[in-house]
């Protein structure tokens, strides 16, 4: 990096807008659930134990984690008390969690309402385990951390090392395939395609994984390797591979990735163009 490593976490660029809001959020998922149950009879079981009988949406949300990661281990009646446990510590993920269903919502045209990245996005599933374990690691509770990541990663095929530090606002589209590794940091507003890899280069215990900057999009397959600082809205083509710093604003593509021009806006991720001229 061209900076050291003590400047790469930028507070102010991890942090929830002000603008995110809760309750509005979870209006419109109840409003969905209630139109979908009265038109759709089979899943009216599903959106009555997940959304209609719960009575916020950090309740939801776990309830609908604990389901999927239910195992020999964990029941999905204690996964749901871990994570109410976690959220009564540290409110604030619920605000993390709605910044990324909106983040769906916004930029996947596969997303129709709030309620189907809830029930079926196994991406945003993925943060949302993530930001649990997260707050766990934080908390010195390792092992629970490492718990939720191994099971998390086996259900969803997406992993990421509890200690990575992840802004809000993040979507995995389709999410298959992606790693993110222990040092990683991520910043606000970040879009990654399936099969995308924030890896390391080698086993040092030192900050080894890379720096990815607020409004970047990282197309499918692309691997961005070592302690590389991806800077501002740049774009990652698919299937390239990152070897260095990538300017802000910038759009690299190739093996090993190179720049071919600007990024074309200031924040790519939003508008999730796959261009690379």
């Amino acid at each position: 990096m061209t900076t050291t490593d003590r400047y790469a976490l930028r507070p102010d660029k991890m942090k929830p807008s002000p603008d995110v809001k809760v309750e509005e959020l979870w209006e419109k998922i109840l409003s969905n659930a209630w139109e979908e149950a009265g038109k759709e009879p089979r899943m009216a079981p599903m959106l009555e134990e997940i959304v209609l009988s719960r009575s916020s949406l950090d309740k939801a949300i776990a309830a609908r984690l604990a389901q999927r990661l239910a195992c020999p281990y964990f029941t999905m009646a204690e996964w749901e008390e871990l994570f109410s446990h976690v959220s009564e510590q540290q409110p604030e993920l619920l605000v993390s969690m709605v910044a990324d269903c909106n983040a769906v919502v916004q930029r996947d045209p596969a997303s129709h309402c709030p309620l189907t990245p809830l029930l079926f996005f196994k991406g945003f599933h993925a943060l949302c385990a993530y930001r649990y374990a997260h707050a766990l690691w934080e908390q010195g509770e390792q092992l629970p951390a490492l718990m939720l990541q191994s099971v998390s990663s086996e259900v969803f095929g997406i992993d990421i090392h509890p200690a990575a530090r992840l802004g809000c606002g993040i979507m995995l589209d389709h999410g298959t395939g992606i790693v993110i590794g222990e040092t990683a940091i991520v910043e606000n507003n970040v879009s990654m395609l399936h099969e995308v890899t924030l890896g390391g280069t080698g086993k040092e215990f030192c900050d080894r994984h890379p720096v990815v900057r607020s409004g970047v999009m990282i197309g499918a397959g692309a691997k961005i390797l070592g302690r590389v600082e991806i800077g501002e809205g740049a774009k990652i083509a698919a299937s390239s591979v990152v070897l260095d710093n990538v300017s802000p604003h910038t759009t690299v593509a190739g093996v090993p990735a190179v720049a071919v021009g600007s990024a074309g806006e200031d924040e790519p991720a939003l508008s999730m163009h796959q261009s690379i001229r």
